[in-house]
């Protein structure tokens, strides 16, 4: 199959064309830099020439409600409009867990209008939902340290690696649509706070954690973080991701 990966020079997106080019297939890792750009419109007509399936693991370059809703409804609606024009069989779509149940989070809500988009472009889909990578909680430590002090909320996560949301991307790839939503999480659920404590044991700089149920991007967030009992469990645990990376 020819499968074309749009955001494929990022950090999962590069992961999902290195194992569909293992597993044999044609795939173009189509980004801005590569000169096809989502949110424009530019290049997806030939990029998507001939294509198969096409998998989105773009993301918006802010976090704020207006400008990530812009982001995503507008990329998804040029990539399903490139699609139908080139007879594409299947669209994957990387999303979040709980993503619909944080209604006063905008940048979930954004997620939420991608997913719907998705869904009522008429092109065969699959959604995949994954819990936070664990690439992310370094720097969401960082956002909140004031001085030697990392303060961080006890929202509960059930974060996993990139690598094994890359691989659950490219198996929805390589299968028949589902016409639905898979939702992946990690093996173990932490509060966030001890999440700071686990890498922080590992590699310690001098700061220490302080619970601060008020601190950060996931403060006051609802329960829904973790998934639910139909998440598939990756296997790769923090602390172990920890020693390696």
């Amino acid at each position: 199959m020819k499968i074309v990966v749009i955001g494929g020079t990022g950090l999962i997106g590069s992961q999902v064309v290195a194992s569909l080019r293992d597993s044999g297939h044609e795939v173009q890792a189509a980004s801005p830099s590569t000169g096809v750009d989502a949110f424009t419109g530019q290049g997806l007509a030939q990029a998507l020439k001939g294509a198969d399936v096409v998998v989105d693991v773009t993301n918006s370059p802010s976090f704020d409600a207006e400008p990530a809703l812009d982001f995503f409804t507008r990329s998804a609606r040029h990539l399903i409009e490139a699609e139908r024009e080139a007879g594409v069989r299947h669209h994957v779509t990387l999303s979040i867990v709980g993503v619909d149940q944080v209604p006063d989070y905008g940048y979930y809500r954004a997620k939420v209008a991608q997913e719907d988009a998705v869904r009522d472009g008429g092109v065969p889909y699959s959604i995949v939902r994954a819990t936070q990578f664990y690439e992310f909680i370094a720097p969401v430590m960082d956002m909140t340290t004031e001085g030697e002090e990392v303060r961080l909320p006890t929202t509960r996560l059930r974060p996993m690696a990139s690598a094994d949301v890359a691989a659950a991307v490219a198996d929805a790839a390589r299968a028949e649509p589902s016409h639905g939503i898979r939702n992946i999480a990690g093996p173990e659920v932490h509060g966030l706070d001890r999440l700071g404590e686990i890498t922080l044991a590992v590699k310690p700089d001098g700061r220490k954690v302080v619970t601060d149920d008020a601190a950060g991007l996931f403060a006051g967030m609802p329960d829904v973080l973790v998934g639910d009992d139909t998440a598939h469990l990756a296997t790769t645990r923090y602390e172990d991701w920890l020693k390696r990376h």
